[in-house]
């Protein structure tokens, strides 16, 4: 055998080697991680800004900016908890992690939050929601535009 083909053999072995097997989050778990998140976060915010600090809900429907900084820091609070973990409360009673697309490693703040205005988008026009059921790899429109993806926990992230 000539040096050449056993070079490029052994290349194609040490390839086999390192690709990683990911199992992508099904889309039933997906929604359930975002609704558990919803009541384990948001819900305990939007509380704390309509009771807390305005006084009762007559002074929360009437003002413009409540919802806005609701749903800000519900997303400062998202991004923070992806960046430092790699899963939300919802996510991690899933074992869902969300990683980049190509390294699988975790995301950073920035990005994190860049993925959660994008899902406000999609889940605003909705067919960045049905994406998922037309893709091998489950992305979303949200994680297409941060090109991350929910790939279920493995013993092999470390966070």
């Amino acid at each position: 055998m000539r040096f050449r083909d056993i070079k490029k053999r052994k290349k194609q072995q040490q390839t086999a080697k390192d690709k990683v097997t990911v199992h992508y989050a099904s889309y039933p778990d997906r929604i359930k991680a975002l609704i558990t998140d919803m009541f384990m976060i948001y819900a305990p915010i939007l509380y704390l800004l309509t009771y807390v600090i305005l006084g009762g809900k007559d002074e929360f429907q009437s003002s413009q900016l409540a919802p806005f900084i609701g749903v800000t820091l519900y997303g400062v609070i998202y991004a923070f908890l992806i960046a430092k973990f790699g899963q939300t409360p919802g996510k991690k009673a899933y074992e869902i992690i969300v990683v980049d697309d190509e390294t699988y490693e975790k995301i950073g703040f920035f990005r994190a939050f860049i993925r959660f205005v994008a899902f406000l988008f999609s889940a605003t026009i909705l067919l960045g929601l049905l994406t998922p059921f037309y893709r091998k790899d489950r992305k979303a429109l949200h994680d297409m535009i941060a090109s991350t993806v929910e790939i279920v926990e493995d013993k092999r992230f470390k966070r």
